[in-house]
């Protein structure tokens, strides 16, 4: 159920859940003041209560609401990389409902950049806490229309378009003047360590708990096997097809040149081997891979590079059940 901006704002403030776009995937928002709406969330997704969710707010200096501490260094962070696809976990202050942080001594908070939804939080003065708008484990949802295949046309969705960045924002916690990263996104650890003036810190103390955390994740309901080489695809898609004739594949395959042809009945999808191009493009592209039915969806992995580190990580992540 497509809604506009009113609506959404009404529906929240009435204490509902309303699909939101960022500029990363679509959002499950509630406002993040309201327990039963926050229950809401979890029972939706099928997500466990331990699995915190993040803050998102329309301004840093709403930051202080939330967080016990802001110190230097997180400030600094939130400068440079706010408006955008980057989460602070924090320290939380005491009033931070305790549903919304999943019992944890933090928050995570997050300014998107998307303009509708920065409209939204400004307008309706709401905090909204807003984990992806799918089922919990399954493949995010990049478009107004995943966010129906996914939860049903029942949900109310606020349509901002195809997000542009396409996969999880990157997760750093900062307590005090260290930083730790939790989760890859397309803001890398180099573009942090540049920004805080210092390298991560490596500790063997327990993290905070953040989303994306579990080995199973973005995961299409297609079974998903990884290659390292488009050699190793096509000779284990041609041997499934000529010793099980009804085992079928569909590929995605990350290369800028496809050096061996594929056969004409193998669907296929080519992303150019660019990170933002292909982080973009992955779950719109996993998505039409999985509507197939197909037996196994045959992924030809990217390299081992600092940009590339957030898709490596949602696609083995995606192909934890093979």
């Amino acid at each position: 159920m497509r809604v506009h901006l009113n609506q959404a704002i009404a529906k929240l403030k009435a204490g509902e859940v309303v699909a939101i776009p960022t500029e990363t995937v679509y959002g499950l928002a509630a406002d993040a003041t309201n327990e039963s709406a926050l229950r809401q969330i979890y029972t939706i997704k099928q997500r466990p209560a331990d699995n915190p969710l993040i803050v998102h707010i329309g301004d840093v200096a709403q930051v202080p609401d939330w967080a016990s501490e802001f110190s230097p260094l997180a400030q600094q962070l939130a400068t440079a990389f706010w408006p955008g696809p980057f989460t602070l976990v924090l320290p939380a202050k005491a009033t931070v409902s305790t549903i919304v942080r999943a019992n944890e001594p933090t928050v995570a908070l997050r300014v998107p950049s998307h303009p509708l939804t920065l409209q939204l939080l400004k307008e309706s003065g709401l905090a909204l806490a807003a984990p992806s708008a799918n089922k919990y484990t399954q493949l995010s949802p990049t478009t107004a229309a995943h966010v129906a295949a996914g939860l049903g046309e029942e949900i109310a969705i606020l349509d901002g378009g195809a997000c542009q960045v396409g996969i999880e924002s990157t997760i750093v916690s900062v307590i005090d003047n260290n930083w730790q990263l939790l989760r890859h996104g397309m803001i890398t650890e180099a573009q942090i360590a540049a920004i805080a003036g210092k390298p991560a810190l490596v500790s063997t103390a327990k993290l905070p708990k953040a989303p994306g955390q579990h080995i199973l994740h973005y995961s299409p309901k297609t079974p998903v096997k990884l290659f390292d080489s488009l050699a190793a695809l096509i000779a284990y898609q041609q041997n499934s097809t000529n010793t099980y004739a009804a085992l079928t594949c569909a590929a995605l395959i990350i290369d800028d040149n496809l050096s061996q042809p594929l056969s004409a009945n193998f669907n296929c999808i080519h992303l150019p081997k660019k990170a933002d191009y292909v982080a973009e493009h992955l779950y719109e592209s996993l998505h039409r891979l999985d509507a197939l039915n197909v037996a196994q969806l045959l992924v030809l992995m990217p390299p081992s590079a600092p940009e590339w580190l957030a898709i490596l990580d949602r696609l083995k992540r995606a192909a934890h059940n093979v």
